[in-house]
């Protein structure tokens, strides 16, 4: 077949923006339901605290309310469960249930379901509910949490330690640091962050009472797996008695792949009144019950030897859970922690996580889930060691690049590198950031009083994983196909990428291939979408049913034509024997086939191995020291992505990872007042996010090695951008520090105040 304008590798505009810029995209809450009822949720003001209700029978008798579930009232069904338990850790998650019996763990702990004809109706009976409270100690600071004497978040937990796990050869990397010629040692803090999606969470409950069946509209990033998750584990019903839609998602970043208190709550109140049952969260509410992210401490050493060459690598983590084990919480900071070598030769490598319970909101994957962590500790690491040493940071790097010649390399942390060419970008992206004539534009910067500072960040990441995934391909009778598949767009363009997959083997412009996610009725499994698989394996599985697909069309063709299969060719929606003008059109062998089997086909991706994109980010920044404001003036971005399916989707998911990730270097952090176990930053008036102004002009480029462990040679790239850019904007913000007064380290965010504060501290000792 002829090559494609909008196949593999070429610019496709998004076939979807039509109707999300316009405002016709549909979401949750856009979705009707006759006589819907409406819900809400009395949350906990408390961080730890036994509680007991009363007015609950006034409550129910108030107008327009039909439902008043407490924790007494579910105390019957299954608790949200924790899965993502790393082999060999011991973990025994406590009950995390529908709603609080007897103590609430933070502030926002739910406590109640109301369910009203009217909104404003339950929102009135969820305030006449009176509540008799009973404060307990709290502790919201994982450092405080694991203290002598710090208040028990679980009576049956010691000193809240949730779990402990360790990665690597312990002996080995001590006797590495006892020969050592250098150590270097960093503690540094990853803040908790909130997601902050465009839509925030809902769910739309509508019960068959004749058949018995729940249909669940969510936004989620994939339904099977709430699906799954809530009919097994809490409401104890048979899969086939769900069915879950997922209609357009506004963002997920890992926090919408769970299920959530509301999904199960929102079925039950259905069932009960065999009405439809519809829940909507606010914004504060999202603050206050949606997993959070991040929230490491950790202190890192590294041991060199003379020449600046790595030796080791020792590492101790302490990863805020949260009050509650949410699905996935255990698994995050221990699949991050095996990337914590980074892109470095290191002959060995301990490391030690502490999953550690707080009073706060849960956390779970949040873009990247634990590789940007990982990434942060390596790349502030090697900085600091750099400037210890002596060292360019550039050059330090490169003396401990693993070389492409040893792929595939395993890390001492048991990940096996499949292809890289570590050197090359992080070459590349510091000549187009002219990283040479910097030094003059620091000079020219001092002179108008501002400091300048610039820095750079080689990560690497595993991913395209998740798995496995099943494509099916049907041809339909206007000669268009349709795609189901079970990964979830939440703002990719999978409906782009995927008719471009499909192009490559049918020919068909995007406009005549059809997309079908986010129904469990309509697609029998589905891995979802998340750790950047939805190419590197949803990608797969559509593009060997589409090749499939179009050895079928071509049989079905051969019989009408009387031709032999080997003498047929594809295009333009036809199959025609090659090199004459006789064809037959897609829809002809839609509406007639000599084989109704051949008008479908499918595929399963079982990915046999984790991808790991690469690369390398240079951030360079200016700081008024009057103000501390730091502003980002040049960002470039150069990655190995293996093989580039479309670069303006690409281009756009590198620069919304990097501007999520400048949010949490600049601005972002979730603050609990350690007095009260407030959420102090509980709405947009208090929590910031970047805004356009704050935003540079990225220049991205891909320096491409192809994948060798993927069929299509991808390897995946929806994290990266929020994987290098927080490392990379803090070196450029020390940088700058440094020079002006050998400041060593900031955390995040480097808020103008944080900022101003380090360069006050830096004038005075500076004085001394």
């Amino acid at each position: 077949m002829r090559p494609v304008s909008f196949g593999f590798g070429q610019a496709v505009t998004r076939k979807e923006d039509a109707a999300l810029v316009r405002g016709a995209g549909r979401y949750v809450a856009d979705i009707a339901a006759d006589g819907a009822l409406q819900a809400v949720v009395l949350r906990s003001p408390h961080a730890h605290a036994r509680f007991r209700l009363a007015d609950i029978e006034a409550a129910r008798a108030m107008p327009g309310v039909r439902l008043v579930l407490t924790g007494e009232d579910v105390a019957a069904f299954g608790h949200l469960p924790c899965v993502g338990i790393p082999e060999g850790v011991k973990v025994s998650p406590p009950p995390y249930p529908l709603l609080a019996r007897e103590v609430v763990r933070h502030v926002g702990d739910a406590v109640a379901f109301v369910v009203a004809d009217t909104l404003e109706q339950a929102k009135d009976a969820a305030e006449a509910i009176a509540v008799s409270w009973e404060a307990l100690p709290h502790v919201v600071d994982a450092e405080r949490a694991v203290a002598d004497g710090a208040p028990a978040v679980w009576p049956s937990v010691p000193r809240n330690v949730a779990f402990e796990a360790t990665l690597g050869d312990k002996a080995k990397t001590e006797a590495a640091f006892a020969r050592a010629a250098h150590v270097v040692t960093l503690k540094l803090v990853n803040p908790r962050v909130v997601t902050n999606y465009l839509d925030t969470r809902g769910a739309l409950a509508e019960y068959d009472a004749e058949k018995d069946h729940v249909t669940l509209t969510v936004p989620s990033q994939g339904p099977h797996l709430i699906r799954d998750v809530l009919c097994e584990s809490v409401l104890r019903m048979p899969p086939e008695k769900m069915r879950v839609v997922t209609p357009d998602v506004g963002g997920g970043f890992g926090t919408k792949f769970f299920p959530y208190r509301e999904y199960a709550l929102v079925v039950i109140a259905a069932k009960a009144l065999k009405r439809p049952v519809r829940w909507m969260s606010d914004r504060t509410e999202h603050f206050l019950a949606d997993a959070q992210g991040r929230d490491n401490i950790t202190t890192a050493r590294l041991a060199l030897d003379r020449d600046g060459k790595f030796l080791a690598l020792a590492v101790d983590t302490l990863a805020d859970m949260g009050a509650y084990l949410s699905l996935f919480a255990p698994y995050i900071p221990v699949i991050g922690a095996e990337m914590l070598p980074g892109l470095y030769d290191f002959p060995a490598c301990h490391v030690r996580i502490r999953g550690v319970y707080t009073n706060t909101v849960p956390v779970d994957a949040y873009r990247g889930a634990g590789r940007p962590e990982a990434a942060y500790v390596i790349e502030r690491l090697v900085d600091v060691a750099a400037r210890e040493l002596g060292i360019g940071r550039d050059e330090l790097r490169r003396r401990n690049f693993i070389a492409p010649q040893a792929m595939p390399y395993k890390t001492p942390t048991g990940k096996v590198y499949d292809s890289g060419e570590f050197a090359g970008h992080m070459a590349r992206a510091q000549q187009i950031a002219d990283w040479s004539g910097f030094e003059a534009r620091a000079e020219r910067a001092a002179e108008q009083g501002r400091l300048r500072g610039i820095g750079l960040a080689s990560y690497i990441e595993a991913c395209g994983a998740l798995g496995p995934e099943t494509a099916t391909l049907r041809l339909d009778d206007d000669g268009g196909v349709t795609v189901l598949i079970g990964s979830q767009s939440t703002g990719q363009g999978h409906h782009t990428a995927y008719a471009q997959l499909v192009a490559e083997h049918l020919g068909l412009p995007p406009e005549r291939v059809r997309v079908v996610q986010g129904d469990t009725a309509l697609i029998a499994t589905g891995a979802g979408t998340g750790g950047s698989s939805s190419i590197p394996v949803g990608g797969v599985a559509v593009s060997g049913a589409a090749r499939k697909l179009a050895d079928n069309l071509k049989k079905l063709a051969a019989d009408k034509l009387e031709a032999s299969v080997s003498d047929l060719e594809i295009a333009e929606g036809a199959v025609r024997v090659a090199g004459t003008d006789r064809a037959v059109s897609f829809a002809e062998l839609a509406r007639a086939p000599s084989d109704r089997n051949l008008l479908t086909a499918a595929d399963t991706c079982t990915p046999p191995a984790p991808t790991y994109p690469n690369g390398t980010h240079v951030a360079e920044v200016e700081i008024d020291p009057a103000t501390g404001r730091v502003e980002i003036v040049n960002y470039v971005v150069v990655d190995d992505f293996g093989v580039t399916l479309n670069p303006l989707l690409l281009a756009g998911q590198i620069h919304g990872g990097a501007v999520q990730g400048l949010g949490q270097a600049l601005f972002e952090r979730a603050v609990y007042d350690a007095d009260s176990g407030q959420l102090v930053t509980a709405s947009l008036m208090d929590y910031p996010l970047p805004k356009a102004s704050d935003t540079p002009a990225f220049t991205f480029e891909t320096r491409n090695v192809r994948c060798a462990t993927n069929a299509l040679g991808v390897k995946g790239a929806g994290e990266a951008g929020a994987i290098g850019s927080c490392p990379a904007i803090m070196n450029a913000i020390v940088d700058a520090l440094w020079r002006a007064y050998r400041i060593r380290h900031i955390d995040m965010p480097a808020t103008p105040e944080r900022v101003w504060q380090a360069l006050e501290e830096g004038r005075r000792l500076h004085t001394l």
